[in-house]
């Protein structure tokens, strides 16, 4: 921060500061509605002892807890910036002894994605709030083998016994005081083997997958005394894989007779049968998996029996998930981890695993007899709303969560990698021939969305997105009910990026992620707004991801490729290399001038003028080494702002002069939207570091700011995360995380006075003496701010108010004249400011009184003092 010292004989009537105090303005924050999930949802976890209680974990994007009505409440939206971490949910325990204890062990990566280690989250109010337990280690939420489990698990006789089994080597760790401190079991036989990929050299694939799940034998123990009998399940393949301790885990040894040939991935104890089962597969799942096994170990007699459903050519696939009727004893549901073709699987056993159905079973090729009828209301855009009869994945892939309700026979649930299904007419399935249960979409408030891109053009919808996790993006017609349909025609499992035309807006183009030609070229143009999509031909083939700009008229698209470098076509022709732009170069179209393309790499601001094609240096972004976004005025050429490492950066002349934005430190996802009055300055609003990483809404081009997020509110990873702000409704923004699929806000609170101004007051040649040196008398020239364009027809464009450009018709002059105001401190090696005269910038395209331009100098020579 800068400050002034004494002017004794500036001749001005006010003062001006250059940062603003950043206030805060209350927002009303709610889930675009996407209504399926939208991504993995590893486990459902029912407590078991209170009816009704139940929650689910994601890997990216948090906990939830089951509602009476169906829903689901978010947990974890509190999660920020610094605890981004905290939405990779490797496990969950729900205390069956006191359900309103809650516990969940979090962390995204164990590789260096993510340099935090990992903690386990306590809440003693089922969720309302948390208090973190660190760990000496990484927890893997979003690594291979995340739908293990549950790798933490309650002493049901002593519950402030916990256990956790951690990932890469750390072995098992025991807490003692209800998860506030950690120690680990050094004596543990097996900290586990399997690698998915030791060749893999991201760290992602080459991670020891560590141990699989804890299963506390409550038939071994009574109430007050630690439970014997504990059971573990360990990533080993080839070897020893379940392990048990008689003596409430003072020893272990492998239990005899086990199969060892796959990797157990649930160990579920049935009581009542005295009996635990357990699924295995060949892979950490859950993508993997070709083949498995479903074993049940009978506790009393030491026994182990081959319960697998399918075997031979049937068997393709590994096994998820595992549920047991508590109220039925023998009634046992296993999933197919990864049967990918014609559909998932999941399997029903009334007989403790002898006999078993399916949910479909085919009748003969092509036919498939579906047991169930579909009902995809609260997320239409899953699948038709109609008993499925054709050959497509309805049923789910990635199955590894399957839970029955202790309380309700009928009330079932799983998860997906896309959604959680489930119903409450769960016993139909018993009733021979005529079994036909009804199979739901259940996700409803669970948004687990990947956001990649977001727009919100001035016409049409109001949001478009693109989205990953196999669900492309939407049209969001209304943003509280969800849509009937995703992107299709042509159909990408997932889109990285999205614009529209500025010209014409209706004009809407999307890229795809595929490389391996199963979905053709991966570039996608809609020109009715996104409703339909006709396939770009000019596109290459086996180049997808990455971002793009379309061109101010919708005739040509700008591709920042996620492998080929940055490339361009103009009528679906085919693209071509852009060589004069860095491939890792943020690009932008400009919205109004067809021919005009914008790139940032590094301090470099790249312009190009025919169309895409070429590019060259125009402007510098300061010390910045990684700019994030770039985005355009939607009415005035030449009006950019762009998003640094090093701050958030304004030009008004096409980029060749950049004003740096004070208070700003860092700054990713940028938008603007509508003004806050009629012919003002749109809104902007910034992901940035403005005296704490948060979100905030400038208007009046970045000299005051508002927070607009809460405590509640911290969507995560700041810079992980896109934006876009409404041009038709003044205050409202659209943030798209990445794991909590999308919020829109709403201003619900009056915002606060600018507090910091600059004061439009004319200034003449003025000597400023100041308690500095006695050389350092100052001189200060100022310049006329009067605009050059013809004289207005009307009154003065007001402050931030448009004053000329291509067309214009309105206001030409400015209000404001002329204000120079030097501040500076003593000190012969300080750093100083000089103000800078207000004046009309880019031709008079609008009027931007209150900028500043500062120059840095030092106190031995005060004569640079002097404005530009």
């Amino acid at each position: 921060m800068f400050r002034s010292a004494p002017l004794t004989a500036l001749s001005v009537s006010a003062a001006a500061t250059i940062v603003a105090a950043v206030s805060s303005q209350t927002y009303t924050w709610k889930n675009v509605k996407i209504g399926g999930g939208g991504g993995f949802v590893p486990n459902i976890v029912f407590n078991p002892s209170q009816k009704g209680l139940a929650f689910a974990r994601t890997d990216i994007g948090g906990a939830y807890k089951l509602n009476s009505d169906d829903s689901w409440t978010p947990l974890l939206d509190f999660a920020d910036d610094a605890r981004w971490n905290y939405w990779g949910v490797d496990a969950i325990a729900t205390d069956p002894v006191d359900p309103d204890r809650l516990y969940l062990a979090t962390g995204m990566y164990t590789n260096s994605w993510d340099p935090n280690n990992g903690q386990i989250l306590i809440s003693t109010d089922q969720g309302e709030t948390f208090t973190p337990s660190p760990l000496p280690f990484k927890v893997g939420g979003n690594m291979p083998g995340r739908g293990m489990g549950e790798r933490l698990a309650i002493d049901p006789n002593s519950h402030n016994i916990l256990f956790f089994g951690a990932r890469s080597g750390n072995g098992l760790w025991k807490s003692t005081d209800y998860g506030a401190s950690w120690t680990q079991i050094k004596n543990f036989p097996s900290v586990g083997t399997y690698v998915p990929d030791p060749t893999d050299t991201s760290g992602y694939n080459n991670d020891i997958m560590g141990l699989s799940w804890v299963t506390f034998d409550t038939t071994s123990g009574s109430s007050g005394k630690a439970t014997p009998r504990i059971f573990v399940g360990v990533a080993n393949k080839g070897s020893d894989n379940v392990f048990v301790s008689d003596d409430a885990g003072s020893t272990w040894t492998a239990v005899a007779g086990q199969n060892n040939t796959f990797i157990p991935h649930k160990g579920v104890l049935s009581v009542a049968e005295k009996a635990l089962y357990v699924s295995y597969s060949d892979g950490a799942g859950p993508y993997d998996g070709t083949t498995g096994s479903v074993w049940k170990y009978n506790i009393a007699n030491s026994t182990w029996t081959d319960i697998t459903p399918v075997s031979g050519s049937d068997l393709y696939f590994g096994f998820g998930g595992v549920a047991v009727d508590v109220l039925r004893p023998g009634t046992i549901m296993v999933a197919a981890l990864n049967s990918w073709w014609p559909d998932g699987q999941i399997f029903r056993s009334t007989d403790g695993g002898a006999t078993w159905t399916g949910l479909w079973a085919w009748q003969s090729y092509p036919t498939l007899n579906r047991y169930y009828t579909y009902d995809d209301t609260l997320a239409p855009w899953i699948g038709p709303d109609r008993t499925i009869t054709d050959l497509t994945m309805q049923i789910g892939w990635m199955m590894e969560g399957l839970s029955i309700d202790p309380f309700d026979s009928n009330h079932w649930l799983y998860g997906t990698g896309e959604t959680i299904y489930g119903g409450h007419d769960l016993l139909k399935w018993d009733s021979g021939a005529t079994r036909n249960i009804t199979l739901k979409s259940l996700a409803d408030g669970v948004e687990e969305t990947s956001v990649q891109g977001l727009i919100s053009p001035p016409t049409g919808a109001h949001l478009v997105s693109a989205i990953g996790d196999h669900l492309a993006g939407f049209v969001h017609n209304d943003l509280d009910k969800a849509p009937f349909v995703s992107f299709s025609n042509p159909t990408y499992s997932s889109s990285s990026d999205i614009d529209y035309a500025g010209n014409s807006p209706s004009t809407i183009v999307r890229v795809g992620t595929t490389t391996d030609g199963s979905q053709g070229k991966q570039v996608a143009i809609s020109n009715d707004g996104g409703a339909t999509w006709a396939q770009d031909y000019g596109a290459p083939d086996d180049v997808a991801g990455g971002k793009i700009a379309v061109s101010a008229d919708g005739d040509t698209i700008l591709w920042k490729t996620s492998s080929n470098g940055i490339m361009v076509s103009q009528y679906t022709n085919p693209f071509s290399a852009v060589s004069s732009l860095p491939s890792s170069a943020a690009i932008a179209s400009d919205k109004k001038n067809n021919s005009i393309f914008y790139g940032a790499d590094s301090s470099k601001f790249y312009l190009s003028t025919d169309g895409g094609k070429t590019f060259a240096v125009k402007g510098a972004l300061g010390s910045s080494t990684s700019p994030f976004k770039v985005v355009v005025h939607p009415n005035v050429t030449g009006d950019i702002w762009v998003s640094t490492d090093k701050g958030l950066f304004h030009s008004t002349d096409t980029g060749s002069t950049f004003t740096t934005i004070s208070g700003v430190s860092q700054a990713w996802a940028i938008a603007l939207g509508a003004p806050k009055t009629s012919g003002g300055y749109p809104a902007l609003f910034a992901a940035a570091n403005i005296s704490g990483v948060g979100y905030f809404r400038s208007d009046d081009a970045g000299v005051n700011w508002v927070k607009i997020n809460d405590a509640a509110h911290g969507f995560g990873s700041a810079s992980a995360n896109c934006m876009a702000a409404d041009l038709r409704i003044y205050g409202r923004v659209y943030i798209g995380t990445n794991g909590r699929g999308i919020f829109y806000g709403d201003a619900s609170g009056t915002a606060p006075a600018p507090t910091s101004t600059a004061t439009s007051t004319a200034v003449s040649s003025t000597s400023v003496t100041s308690s500095a040196p006695a050389s350092s008398t100052i001189t200060v020239q100022t310049t006329s701010s009067t605009s050059s364009a013809p004289s207005p027809t009307g009154s003065s464009a007001p402050l931030y108010g448009q004053c000329g450009g291509i067309g214009w018709t309105g206001a030409t002059t400015c209000v404001c004249t002329s204000l120079v105001l030097v501040l500076f401190t003593v000190g012969a090696d300080e750093t100083h400011e000089a103000g800078a005269t207000c004046a009309k910038q880019n031709d008079c395209k609008y009027n931007s009184c209150s900028s500043w331009e500062r120059r840095l100098i030092t106190s031995a020579d005060y004569s640079q003092c002097v404005p530009s």
